[in-house]
């Protein structure tokens, strides 16, 4: 009986971390898609902006109050102006991720 509690034991000591590293990771990707989701509305925005006739810097602001440490570029592709926002996430040291997103809208459109 007194070796059946020490291998439960280690088994518990096996699993805890386990899951720890689960859940740690779990909510590193939701945080992850959470910025994903602000940095692309983030960029319609901007991207609403610049049609509208707004300066870049204007456009950079939001995407950067969305999004701290964002960066932006736009260009002009026919009738339309997109903008394109990326920042870097990182979950401490180890694991670092590029976010991207891209949108576009009518240049000079109300």
């Amino acid at each position: 009986m007194g070796g059946e509690r020490g291998s439960v034991a280690a088994e518990l000591a096996l699993a805890v971390p386990a899951v720890v590293l689960a859940l740690l990771l779990g909510a590193g990707a939701l945080g992850a898609a959470s910025r994903q989701v602000a940095l692309q509305d983030a960029s319609a925005d901007a991207a609403r902006l610049l049609g509208r006739g707004e300066g870049l810097g204007a456009a950079e602001g939001v995407v950067r109050a969305a999004v701290p440490g964002a960066g932006v570029s736009a260009s002009r592709r026919g009738e339309l102006v997109c903008v394109t926002s990326s920042v870097e996430v990182s979950w401490g040291a180890a694991v670092r991720m590029p976010l991207r997103a891209s949108s576009c809208a009518l240049d000079g459109g109300l």
